[in-house]
């Protein structure tokens, strides 16, 4: 993380104080600077490529098994906790696909009549003292 930034900021600062700033060696920066791709990171590229093509064909709500099953289609043998971290990396957040409204079967019903009447009162939620108040007053 520290050498990625100061190859991002090599243009506006020299290379030799930000490594003394960081506390990382010169040597160091410019071994890592000039070194090849490894191939693992060589083959997560290939990967993401492949789960990103995915990811976008399914309008960004496959999420990370989705993925992985489409990878292992197209031939890439990986395993689901390398797409995870993969998709977590690159921040690909699946979203939830949007439901259909109901739909409007013409007029509604008339609501149905009330058979049985019951008045509810709340007076049955009264202690016995408050109710006999209650009934004193009114």
């Amino acid at each position: 993380m520290k050498f990625a930034f100061i190859a991002k900021h090599r243009p506006v600062w020299p290379v030799a104080w930000m490594c003394a700033a960081l506390g990382v060696s010169r040597s160091g920066f410019h071994a890592w600077y000039t070194r090849q791709p490894s191939q693992r990171t060589r083959d997560d590229e290939a990967i993401l490529s492949k789960a990103h093509a995915s990811f976008v064909a399914s309008d960004r709500t496959y999420g990370a098994r989705r993925v992985w099953r489409d990878v292992l289609t197209e031939g890439v043998a990986c395993e689901l906790h390398r797409i995870e971290r993969l998709i977590r990396e690159n921040a690909l957040r699946a979203r939830a696909r949007r439901r259909g409204l109901p739909k409007d079967e013409g007029e509604r019903a008339a609501a149905s009549p009330n058979l049985l009447d019951r008045r509810h009162s709340t007076l049955g939620y009264l202690s016995p003292v408050k109710f006999e108040n209650r009934a004193q007053l009114a």
